[in-house]
């Protein structure tokens, strides 16, 4: 009698297989490709096409493999990138099949036949996987004597992206990523046979916000970055973990550095954040860290009204008398602005109240609201990825409703998660806005095999009109939000649109859907737990709550009662404040007064104030007017957290030591010092300790907002209603020297319907000249369907600064009118010559 094997008679889990993988058994999961299981077994097959997040191509033919299907071999070996497992199949791969090594050292020979063999200056040379598996898997000696295939090289797929055709091997990782992941279709397989190569339309340039990854993913020197091409070599760099400092995403990457300077920066492996993707922004913005102008040494304004160099001694001793003598005259006012480090932003919510003696502070360094300090109390604090909304939760929700959020622009990363939940789970992807840009576009219309499919769909509506159309959603959207799991997406331009905030948690309370908030930059999320704003303290303690502020004097170790009780002023208070004489003195970290709600005021409040201290990094309006300013560490020269727009922790390291610069709360301490008050905020790991110890409060949260819906503008003759919000790549500080990048930020141009730009009269070749009684913005213009009598402007690209030129931000009445063309050449949009702002006084922006 024969006795079946163990394995034979034990059943298999329902959902899984049970196949022999080089002799050895395993299951795995149904329709899970040969590669998968053979990677968890430890079995590395070769292979170049392959990509775990991409689509299976089978183009390279690499990872071929001995199959045997009942008992009967197949008659060639397979693909194991493109095969499924089966119940009772046995596969041999290189390990154990003489059939499976002889084949991937045949394809190995045909990459190389044209393959170039420069590896000592190839961008690719010590971490190439051709270089590796030629080596591993193929043979010693070549049988190709002919002259290899040659192009003329580089070839310019974008402004920074390079692409030498003769190292390709055609493996289309490039072009799967652009059209799947990115939806970006730019770049595609031209010719056939042995012509085939990678290219781009010529009316049709790659110009994505995602176009690096197909860098990092290219498996041979095919495509290199024009940034960094022939500035390093791989056994060069020492690599370095940290964390995106540009945007809420919370992006994992790598900082590989030579010689104290960040050489390039590539995507990290984070399944639960970014995947293994990062935005341009994220990729090619770090060389703000060692601009020309990077402020070193503390400056100090002379009796000449200049700033000269001064030793940190004297600086901090005379910002201490400054403020001293501001804080006891009229108080002083902190801006921290809204990129700090969760440590750096709990040392100055610990300073203000402490050494300023003042709630004073607000990071909201943007147009914000009262109703969106409520909705932060009530909403925001204390929420983790445990509680509140995830990636994940994105990826598998059903409905996802996008309001006053372009996730594009303002968090990549999200864009990416929702174009692969419509792709992968047919998430219905649906957007309140003014019109249909081509990050909704991309979320709402994806391309499969058969050709785009309608998934989502825009809600369209006019600037200052969101609450309205919230509360009167289209069916097909409200029944889809009423779906388990379906998420209601908020961004913080909703803070520009009064009832806005209040409406969003009404529909979430009748549909039944989850919110989560996605503010633009990094450091909000921290600073809100940090108590960087004028209602809440450390650990989200109302500064109300007389019991709150009890453990937060028992833990500071202050006498009780010494902690301000009343609420301050919010950062439109504060500037106008200061404006005003109310305020004697500003403390003003990384802010732009062209980010707030009114630049000209700011200037006016900075001019006004009897002290500034500004802690920044490089000269901006803020050092123009300060009395001292204090250098501070970029994020690579220290350690910190950031907290992303889950509320996860995303914590990071020294990447450059030994620069001699000071993170924010550093120099907060040593500056409290003088001012005889102890932060204990010396190292940012002390600052975190200390927050941790603290802990979330307890107590009960504020009421949520339930502000009445307000009506929407109502535009006159020759008016229209402003639409604007920042686009990724525009003209931002951080962004600086930098030309590659801004080589692909998006043209500033004016959005209309046709309607309004026969309204106006606007004929062929005549620009859209935006006009308020502080000034005129002029700009090509662009139609698309949308609301009449609305005008859409890119908030700071190019010409186009709409709070610093026209005073006025989205929601607001504008005049509206056709412009003959001005004599200047056309452009991208970022250098600003492709149109003009303009002030009364005929200057120019």
């Amino acid at each position: 009698m024969t006795v079946a094997p163990e394995s034979e008679t034990r059943p298999v889990p329902e959902g899984y297989v049970r196949l022999t993988i080089d002799g050895i058994e395993v299951e795995a999961p149904k329709g899970e490709l040969l590669i998968r299981t053979a990677e968890r077994m430890g079995i590395t097959i070769p292979r170049f096409c392959d990509h775990p997040l991409l689509d299976p191509a089978g183009a390279c033919r690499q990872c071929l493999v001995e199959v045997e299907m009942g008992g009967r071999p197949m008659p060639k070996p397979q693909a194991s990138c493109t095969m499924t497992v089966a119940d009772g199949m046995v596969v041999r791969t290189q390990r154990t099949s003489p059939v499976a090594d002889k084949a991937q050292q045949g394809v190995m020979e045909l990459l190389l036949i044209n393959h170039p063999l420069d590896c000592p200056i190839c961008d690719k040379g010590g971490e190439c996987p051709l270089q590796n598996q030629a080596l591993k898997h193929g043979r010693a000696e070549s049988r190709f004597h002919d002259t290899k295939r040659t192009f003329p090289k580089p070839i310019p797929i974008s402004s920074q992206v390079l692409l030498d055709r003769e190292r390709c091997v055609l493996c289309q990782r490039c072009t799967r990523f652009s059209k799947q992941i990115a939806g970006d279709p730019f770049i595609e397989l031209l010719e056939r046979g042995a012509l085939q190569q990678i290219g781009i339309g010529e009316q049709q340039p790659f110009q994505s916000y995602f176009s690096g990854n197909t860098i990092q993913i290219c498996p041979v020197g095919a495509l290199t970055s024009a940034q960094y091409r022939f500035r390093a070599r791989p056994f060069d760099l020492v690599s370095t973990r940290g964390q995106c400092e540009h945007c809420a995403s919370g992006c994992e990457i790598r900082n590989d550095w030579r010689r104290g300077k960040v050489m390039r920066r590539l995507a990290g492996d984070d399944p639960e954040v970014n995947e293994e993707w990062i935005c341009d922004k994220g990729r090619f913005a770090f060389r703000y860290a060692t601009a020309a102008d990077r402020i070193t040494r503390p400056l100090v304004r002379g009796g000449d009204g200049q700033l000269r160099p001064a030793s940190w001694t004297e600086a901090l001793r005379v910002a201490a008398d400054g403020l001293a003598a501001a804080r006891d005259a009229r108080g002083v006012g902190v801006l921290p602005g809204g990129r700090l480090t969760v440590e750096d932003a709990y040392a100055y919510s610990k300073f203000a109240r402490i050494a300023l003696r003042c709630n004073d502070i607000d990071f909201r360094a943007r147009p914000h609201s009262a109703e969106e300090l409520r909705f932060l109390e009530s909403t925001v604090v204390g929420v983790t990825p445990e509680t509140g909304v995830t990636y994940r939760d994105l990826e598998v929700a059903p409905a996802v409703l996008c309001v006053a959020f372009e996730p594009e622009e303002e968090s990549p990363i999200v864009f990416l998660r929702l174009r692969k939940a419509a792709r992968k789970n047919r998430t219905k992807v649906f957007h309140l806005a003014s019109w249909a840009s081509p990050g909704v576009a991309k979320t709402t219309t994806i391309v499969y095999d058969g050709g785009p499919a309608q998934i989502g769909s825009l809600v369209p509506c006019a600037p200052g009109g969101e609450a309205a159309a919230l509360g009167a959603l289209p069916s097909e959207v409200d029944e889809a939000l009423r779906q388990p799991g379906a998420v209601l997406v908020v961004g913080e331009r909703a803070a520009e649109v009064p009832g806005l905030y209040s409406e969003v948690l009404r529909t979430a309370r009748r549909t039944g859907a989850r919110v989560a908030w996605i503010p633009r930059r990094a450091g909000e999320r921290g600073a809100i737990e940090a108590g960087a704003l004028p209602t809440l303290l450390p650990g989200g303690r109302p500064v109300v709550d007389p019991a709150a502020r009890g453990e937060l004097e028992h833990a500071w170790g202050l006498p009780p009662g010494a902690l301000p009780a009343a609420p301050g002023r919010d950062a439109a208070g504060i500037i106008a404040a200061a404006a005003a004489g109310e305020l004697s003195g500003l403390l003003v970290g990384g802010v732009d007064p062209d980010d707030l709600p009114d630049p000209a005021l700011a200037e006016r409040a900075l001019r006004t104030a009897d002290f500034v201290v500004s802690l920044e990094l490089r000269p901006s309006a803020v050092t123009e007017h300060a009395d001292v300013v204090l250098p501070v560490a970029p994020s690579v020269e220290k350690s910190g957290t950031y907290l992303n727009w889950e509320g996860r922790r995303r914590e990071f390291g020294t990447t450059i030591e030994g620069t001699g610069a000071l993170p924010d709360c550093r120099v907060l301490d040593t500056l409290a010092v003088e001012l005889d008050a102890d932060l204990f905020t010396q190292i940012p790991a002390a600052a975190a300790g200390e927050l941790d110890r603290i802990g979330p409060h307890r107590g009960q949260r504020r009421p949520a907002p339930d502000e009445p819906v307000a009506a929407a503008p109502a535009p006159g003759p020759g008016q229209a209603v402003l639409a604007t919000w920042r686009q990724l790549l525009d003209n931002g500080a951080m962004q600086v020297e930098e030309p590659n990048l801004a080589g692909t930020a998006r043209r500033a141009v004016a959005v209309l319907s046709p309607r309004t730009a026969q309204r106006i009269g606007l004929g062929p070749g005549q620009r859209v000249e935006v006009r308020t009684a502080r000034g005129a913005i002029v700009l090509p213009a662009e139609l698309a369907e949308m609301p009449d009598d609305v005008v859409w402007l890119p908030a700071d690209s190019g010409a186009s600064r709409v709070r610093r030129t026209l005073g006025a931000g989205h929601g607001a009445v504008v005049d509206i009118t056709a412009t003959t063309p001005l004599p200047t050449a056309a452009g991208n949009g970022h250098a600003g010559n492709n149109g003009a702002a303009t002030h009364l006084d005929g200057g120019r922006a």
